[in-house]
């Protein structure tokens, strides 16, 4: 396991779900925000971005989440794994209510600096308003999977934990090519 694509919608889990699998498997994690975002909340013009992440998905190892879906074909044809994260509205919400008081006034790790978390009406309205789109975006783009690819569909956090641990074991034991330090 070299290069992995985690999709899913605002509070799934991705940036968390991310980091640990690239701590475990000794990968480099890309975050979709840091390169949507610039400084001061100011977003990257689309082309950028889309150079960026084409720099990023040519690489021979990486752990790459979040949206952006104007390269999300480019990103599964060199995946070699797949995790879709398709939590709950209410636990999603919960859990963007929950990120936002715990660093309110203060720049998540996902994010480029001076980004501080607020409470935004207008997120929490965008996470109503693609409850639906979002997810079926989501599921088209994991229906393209190869049989070649491990893919990943999680719909609870207990079965991204059990991901997590069974990745711990297997890394481990060598059964992922990923070397143990």
């Amino acid at each position: 396991m070299r290069r992995v694509m985690i999709i899913g919608q605002p509070g799934s889990g991705k940036s968390t779900l991310a980091r640990a699998v690239g701590e475990i498997a000794h990968l480099p994690v890309y975050h979709m925000d840091h390169i949507h975002w610039q400084p001061g909340w100011t977003e990257r013009p689309k082309a950028e971005k889309a150079e960026i992440c084409a720099d990023i998905i040519a690489r021979d190892r990486w752990v790459f989440e979040g949206g952006f879906s104007a390269n999300w074909s480019d990103r599964l044809d060199r995946a070699d794994a797949v995790i879709w994260l398709d939590m709950p509205l209410p636990l999603r919400l919960w859990r963007v209510f929950r990120r936002t008081l715990q660093y309110n006034g203060r720049t998540r790790p996902d994010l480029p600096e001076n980004c501080p978390e607020t409470f935004n009406a207008d997120f929490y309205h965008y996470i109503w308003r693609t409850r639906s789109t979002g997810r079926d975006n989501c599921a088209r783009l994991f229906a393209q999977a190869r049989p070649d690819q491990m893919a990943h569909h999680f719909t609870n956090p207990k079965a991204a934990r059990g991901y997590l641990h069974a990745l711990r074991y297997a890394v481990r034991r060598g059964n992922l090519g990923v070397s143990h330090r």
